[in-house]
């Protein structure tokens, strides 16, 4: 039972590393570089083939500009029983979805200001609909 909860922790952390890359626009390749290991490393720690030690998890919060917390984010009983229960636990993950990763890494392409003004409009066009 208490290696099937470190394969989710592992699981979670990976697709919390992956999430993250993606929406900063960094391939696989890029992020290795940055790291000094190979690309199929970052393979590895993304589908949970390899567990991140915890100096290698610090690397990737500093590169990754997020605080360690980020990669526990969500990590409760409940996502543990509904990624078990999931085939792809990313699947129904609006976050997750190419979409919406192409949507924030252009959002973040933006300047401060068109940036703002565009969270504007989409709140407007968000409170048009709720109406």
């Amino acid at each position: 039972m208490a290696g099937e909860s470190m394969d989710e922790i592992d699981t979670h952390l990976g697709r919390r590393l992956r999430r993250r890359r993606r929406l900063l626009g960094l391939t696989q390749q890029e992020l290795a570089e940055t790291c000094g290991v190979r690309f199929q490393q970052i393979q590895k720690y993304e589908c949970a083939a390899n567990r991140m030690s915890a100096a290698r998890l610090w690397q990737l919060a500093e590169i990754l500009e997020v605080p360690i917390s980020y990669f526990y984010e969500g990590l409760t009983r409940d996502q543990r029983e509904h990624l078990e229960r999931s085939e792809d636990g990313e699947a129904n993950d609006t976050m997750a979805s190419k979409e919406t990763q192409d949507l924030i890494h252009a959002y973040y392409q933006l300047g401060e200001r068109p940036r703002r003004r565009l969270l504007d409009l989409a709140k407007a066009m968000n409170g048009e609909l709720e109406a």
